[in-house]
């Protein structure tokens, strides 16, 4: 059985820049679809910085392709492959960026970093960005079953303690945080989704996206995972083990919710961020140092008397019934 050829870029093809985070630039197609090869239509390009990290493409696109994909449906993710790179593309891009930071049109704090021109492979990754007819919500499904190092009388699951941690730390500065509690995603009751909604950014319609989310297959897919992957917390293996790697990535990916205007259409869910996370660089002792401070400060058990109400659906759980 023959692999595959891999697919290589054309030489003339334009981009426009889209977004960028700390290691990667995600660029649109800007010719006309007619003019480009069938398997790029749905597609964006995703393009590597040079980092610290250094891990190449192929490695990336190995460990999904090996790892990541069998745990999931196709369409339940954002899909990505290898495509080759004409010569001169990183170059050209590396000279818009540095144009785009002169005229302000780049954001500033990724001013200085630049894409990696040893790379000669880009990712092809399904485009979920909205457009005339749909609309994005994008949320991060972290934690949806508690930490199993968590103390048995928590009143808050682990993102929870970890953003009210982040809010007193802050506290001064006025920097306080909101988001939803996990729980409430996977919750049996749809007025807990409903709660979550609120916190979600991208969707107006709140009763929607929550009859969306309401026992969805993807989101129990990835709880059940989780709690097979529960390789975290202080009970897990060694720092850089496979399963603390593969345990994290999948409490650190993020749900994209393409909702179209018409009701009638599909809507499209896929999990992004998926790249396998690795303990190097210090990542691994900083998770189990951050799990330490949640136990032994109390976080978890929110006994920091006097400070916000947490909104976990734990602690709304277990908190006495207010007195009538």
């Amino acid at each position: 059985m023959t692999k595959p050829s891999l697919l290589e870029l054309p030489t003339g093809v334009q981009l426009i820049y889209l977004a960028e985070g700390g290691a990667n630039v995600i660029y649109r197609f800007v010719n006309p679809i007619d003019t480009l090869s069938p398997q790029l239509e749905g597609k964006l390009l995703r393009l590597r910085k040079q980092t610290a990290a250094d891990i190449t493409y192929k490695e990336i696109a190995r460990n999904f392709d090996t790892i990541i994909r069998p745990l999931f449906k196709p369409d339940e993710l954002v899909d990505q492959t290898l495509i080759r790179l004409p010569d001169t593309l990183l170059s050209k891009c590396n000279e818009q960026l540095r144009a785009a930071e002169r005229d302000g049109q780049r954001p500033r704090k990724r001013h200085g970093t630049y894409l990696c021109l040893s790379e000669p492979f880009g990712l092809l990754i399904t485009d979920m960005t909205a457009d005339d007819d749909s609309t994005l919500a994008e949320l991060k499904p972290k934690w949806l079953n508690q930490s199993p190092s968590a103390p048995e009388t928590a009143h808050r699951c682990r993102t929870c303690a970890l953003r009210e941690m982040k809010n007193h730390t802050s506290f001064l500065e006025a920097k306080e945080q909101r988001s939803f509690c996990p729980l409430d995603l996977v919750s049996e009751q749809y007025e807990n989704v409903l709660r979550a909604t609120g916190l979600i950014k991208g969707c107006t319609d709140r009763s929607r996206l929550a009859h969306i989310l309401f026992r969805n297959p993807t989101l129990l897919r990835l709880q059940s995972l989780q709690k097979t992957e529960r390789e975290v917390g202080l009970l897990g293996p060694l720092a850089q083990s496979r399963d603390m790697s593969l345990a994290m990535t999948l409490r650190d990916c993020t749900m994209f919710v393409k909702i179209p205007h018409d009701e009638r259409s599909a809507v499209e869910i896929r999990l992004g961020d998926l790249d396998l996370k690795t303990g190097a660089g210090g990542k691994a002792g900083y998770w189990r140092d951050l799990e330490t401070r949640l136990i032994e400060q109390d976080w978890y058990r929110g006994s920091e008397c006097g400070y916000i109400p947490s909104e976990c659906a734990l602690h709304l759980q277990r908190a006495p019934p207010r007195p009538t």
